[in-house]
């Protein structure tokens, strides 16, 4: 079971945040928050986050199934290392080369699939 990310966000904008929520962009990216990528990049857009957080709130990140293909099909698709990915999504490179090894049957069906 998931946490309901549009009732958490739209209750802390109501909160905080009252005249954000009039504008249309964030309405529509409120009702948007389907993956773990869209959660994060909402967040990014709504609030202003020193390095210091980033950095703490970088180790505390968790990706749902779909967005490690997602990811791990972009890779594939444009041909990208794993240490371009790492540096351009803050993720180890440990972590995309388990998500590699744990989902490698999955995926080349998927790449097989799109071909």
């Amino acid at each position: 079971m998931r946490p309901n990310y549009k009732k958490i966000y739209y209750d802390m904008l109501r909160l905080e945040h009252p005249e954000k929520l009039k504008d249309p962009k964030i309405k529509e990216l409120l009702g948007k928050l389907n993956t773990t990528e869209d959660i994060l990049n909402f967040n990014e857009k709504i609030f202003e986050q020193s390095r210091e957080s980033q950095l703490n709130n970088q180790k505390l990140k968790t990706y749902d199934k779909k967005t490690m293909f997602k990811l791990l099909q972009y890779q594939s698709k444009h041909g990208f290392s794993t240490s371009y990915m790492s540096r351009k999504y803050k993720i180890s490179r440990t972590t995309i080369m388990n998500w590699k090894k744990t989902f490698e049957e999955e995926i080349k069906e998927i790449i097989n699939a799109d071909e």
